[in-house]
């Protein structure tokens, strides 16, 4: 069976094996549209890879905009010709929805939260799956529950929206750390 890995930026896919970002995997085009399809002929390599593929795992898609991957659902449907989410492929679509959202140029947080995967037709038809350890900050339990706090909503913020980084958290700035550094 063929499984495909990709994500939604260079750097993340650069670690996965074989892996690749999705608009370079889908084919997925700049200026996208509520209609939009991947530029993906139905006679090319390309497309016949994604009809035979059963499973693809999408890496950071909470930092994708709902119309990309809305986009690669509909071609996959139109490749496949299974009217089903996504052509009926298993798509596992991971990431922290608590940490990071699309970038949406001088945006609103409407309009912000608008553009992402919570806010998509798909949303409703997947099945949602919530992993509880964050191994990244397992050992630092400080930095853990101000992750947990900021990405619940209850972490306290200024009269913008801003949030205080802890200052234990902080690691002061000298320029003497430059200049140290310089010398190496």
């Amino acid at each position: 069976m063929i499984a495909l890995a990709t994500t939604t930026s260079g750097v993340a896919a650069s670690i996965l094996p074989g892996g690749r970002t999705a608009h370079s995997r889908f084919k997925i085009p700049i200026d996208l549209h509520e209609e939009s399809y991947c530029t993906i002929s139905k006679q090319t390599g390309l497309a016949e890879l994604l009809h035979v593929t059963r499973l693809i795992i999408w890496d950071e898609a909470p930092v994708a905009k709902r119309i990309a991957i809305e986009t690669v659902g509909r071609s996959l449907q139109d490749i496949t010709g299974i009217q089903k989410p996504f052509g009926g492929k298993v798509v596992v679509l991971g990431g922290d929805f608590m940490q990071v959202l699309p970038v949406v140029p001088k945006a609103t947080i409407q309009e912000t939260i608008n553009a992402s995967l919570v806010k998509s037709y798909l949303n409703k038809q997947m099945q949602h799956m919530t992993l509880t350890e964050n191994m990244r900050s397992k050992s630092d339990h400080v930095f853990n529950d101000f992750l947990l706090q900021v990405g619940s909503g209850i972490e306290p913020t200024d009269s913008e929206g801003n949030i205080k980084t802890p200052d234990e958290m902080i690691i002061k700035y000298s320029k003497s750390d430059e200049e140290s550094s310089e010398e190496c």
